[in-house]
């Protein structure tokens, strides 16, 4: 079992093939540093409709195997991925990454100068717990 988070950057529609098998490819790409890898993924089968809640810029984490196959004196290597988990999409909902800073979702006098909040700014917020 191995694992990889990134980014989506591609997601092919489903084949189908005659004999019945059908599959469906996904790039991710991983790595935030210099040289960042797009690394291609399969899913196969009934795991095909998985691929239908993610779109293209959404970070998730890829499940996958490593098969490799013999066909006509070549080897092949293919990621088969069996589960994937996701986070956000790419640009939306950015403001969920943000740390609550307390008080109320306005910002106070204190807070609009960087200051500190007072512990009684804490305690006046209106959330329940």
């Amino acid at each position: 079992m191995y694992e990889a988070t990134g980014k989506i950057k591609v997601i092919q529609e489903t084949q189908t093939f005659p004999s019945g098998f059908s599959k469906r490819e996904f790039v991710v790409t991983v790595g935030d540093d210099k040289y960042p890898q797009d690394i291609k993924y399969e899913v196969v089968k009934d795991k095909c409709s998985m691929l239908d809640q993610y779109s293209v810029g959404q970070d998730v984490t890829v499940n996958f195997d490593i098969r490799g196959n013999e066909y006509n004196g070549k080897y092949y290597v293919n990621l088969s991925c069996w589960k994937i988990s996701g986070g956000q999409s790419g640009g939306q909902n950015d403001h969920a990454n943000q740390s609550y800073q307390g008080g109320s979702s306005q910002p106070t006098q204190a807070t609009a100068t960087g200051a500190e909040p007072s512990p009684d700014e804490l305690m006046n917020d209106d959330i329940p717990f």
